[in-house]
């Protein structure tokens, strides 16, 4: 495998040095289309509208269209942006791993320890595995802020992005909002079917039939001679590029130092209480007073 990223979890003070891989890969076998007539690769040139040439990535910016105006966003424009500079995987919070709906689960990216000495990978690791919770992060990534979950799998930190909270659509249907009545013989026939089915889930177990199909028909026209030479027909694929980054601080000075802070932060926050409670009282006393006051003036 091959690092597409590289960062740091920020934990607290603590920096967790890493290289982010893709946790999966696609297996689809790889169509390309082809002129029927003789074979000839079918290609989608990048075609400028108003002067007419064929543009080159390295010429291509990107653009927003409001429907009147367009603004051109180059890429130095983007760079510039705070966030994609960063190269850090802030931890916001810790939370139930049950409360993380697998709605929201999107792309999976294993977390390999990126310094000379990991144990501050393994103290993370080790802490979210003993405390069943999933740290939840922040980080951008390829001109995205992304949200996501970190999480432990076979001893891997293993981080999966997660779909934003507008990004999943609500589920109405009419249907489901009619009454409809189930008897208890009707759910008891329906049980012993699940029952009958259930099993213990190995995803081993199960193959993509219509890849394995295609690409059994493919060895097939291979083996009758029934191709064409690929140079004459397709051209080269680019490469993806890859980043670099950051170094871990003294992990025990760091820890001493995040707890502190902590501690800091909630001691002021109860001497900010009390003073409010400090300041509410001789209000209340004043206010007792006066009824006295004027009573006494009655009198």
């Amino acid at each position: 495998m091959r690092s597409i990223w590289k960062g740091a979890i920020a934990f607290g003070l603590v920096n967790v040095p890493v290289k982010v891989y893709s946790a999966t890969e696609d297996h689809d076998v790889s169509l390309h289309q082809v002129h029927e007539k003789d074979g000839g690769r079918i290609r989608y040139q990048r075609r400028c509208e108003i002067c007419g040439e064929i543009v080159a990535y390295q010429d291509i910016d990107k653009a927003y269209d409001d429907g009147d105006r367009t603004v051109v966003l180059t890429d130095e424009d983007l760079a510039s942006l705070p966030a994609e500079k960063s190269r850090e995987i802030e931890v916001v919070e810790f939370v139930p791993s049950d409360q993380v709906d697998p709605l929201l689960l999107d792309r999976a990216y294993y977390l390999e320890p990126d310094s000379a000495s990991p144990k501050a990978y393994v103290l993370l690791r080790k802490t979210l595995e003993q405390t069943d919770l999933t740290a939840i992060v922040r980080f951008s990534l390829r001109q995205k802020t992304r949200l996501a979950a970190l999480r432990v799998r076979d001893d891997v930190l293993v981080l999966q992005t997660l779909l934003w909270a507008d990004e999943v659509r609500e589920a109405a249907f009419p249907a489901l909002e009619e009454t409809v009545r189930i008897s208890a013989k009707e759910l008891e026939l329906s049980a012993s079917l699940v029952d009958s089915f259930a099993a213990d889930f190995d995803p081993s177990a199960f193959t993509d039939d219509y890849q394995v199909q295609l690409r059994t028909l493919i060895d097939a026209k291979l083996e009758a001679g029934d191709a064409l030479d690929t140079s004459e027909t397709f051209g080269e694929q680019e490469e993806e590029k890859t980043a670099s980054g950051g170094e871990v601080i003294d992990l025990m000075a760091a820890l001493q130092a995040s707890l502190e802070k902590s501690r800091s932060a909630r001691g002021s926050s109860s001497k900010d209480a009390a003073g409010d409670k400090a300041e509410k009282k001789p209000a209340k006393k004043a206010a007792a007073k006066k009824p006295a006051a004027k009573a006494k003036k009655a009198s």
